[in-house]
């Protein structure tokens, strides 16, 4: 007889889902503006099918003339007119496509922990590595900003003017501070210097 699986096991096994899911994006609002652009287009066709059955003029365009008019294309219509609409249909179509097979991501990383799974916002992220780039570079909160995706960190800092900055102790501690934390994926850091300096307090 089969041992029922431990309550851990469960969460071990779920876990990775929870953790795809919290990382993520959702595709429920890219799916409600298409739903809605179906439901319109819809109604639409009703409203001005219902018109014509009670012998009214059209609202916009008689439903008869709208597929006598498709199925002559490109009669009646010029190149340029056709061809820019097929352009905008297909990039439209392109957005729903692209929408629907790629995966979304939130501005999350995980973090490695051996007893849980850990999401955690990038600007949060963010705010450590400042604090780490504003100690190496002994600047001012106001004078470090750093900005984190999936693949990159980038850390800007401007100096105090007749101070000169170590670019390389700030890049030391902002990769020691990352591997610290260890999020996945782990992003590259990059170090941006102004050239022109704050003057100091």
């Amino acid at each position: 007889m089969p041992v029922p699986a431990s309550e851990g096991d469960r969460i071990d096994v779920g876990l990775p889902r929870m953790l795809r899911r919290e990382s993520r994006s959702s595709r429920a609002g890219m799916a409600g503006v298409a739903a809605v652009l179906v439901i319109a287009a819809c109604v639409y066709a009703l409203f001005e099918s219902a018109l014509r059955a009670l012998g009214q003029p059209p609202w916009l365009i008689d439903p008869q003339t709208a597929g006598e008019r498709l199925t002559a294309l490109p009669a009646g219509i010029s190149p340029l007119l056709l061809g820019s609409l097929g352009a905008v249909v297909a990039m439209v179509g392109l957005i729903f496509f692209l929408n629907a097979i790629l995966p979304g991501r939130r501005s999350r990383h995980l973090l490695e922990d051996p007893r849980a799974g850990v999401v955690v916002d990038d600007e949060v992220i963010a705010s450590a590595l400042a604090r780490s780039a504003r100690t190496a570079a002994n600047v001012t909160q106001e004078q470090v900003m750093v900005v984190v995706s999936k693949r990159y960190v980038v850390v800007n800092v401007r100096p105090t003017s007749g101070i000169p900055l170590h670019e390389e102790r700030i890049l030391a501690a902002v990769e020691d501070e990352l591997r610290t934390m260890s999020p996945f994926p782990m992003p590259s850091v990059r170090v941006n210097v102004a050239t022109s300096g704050v003057i100091g307090a």
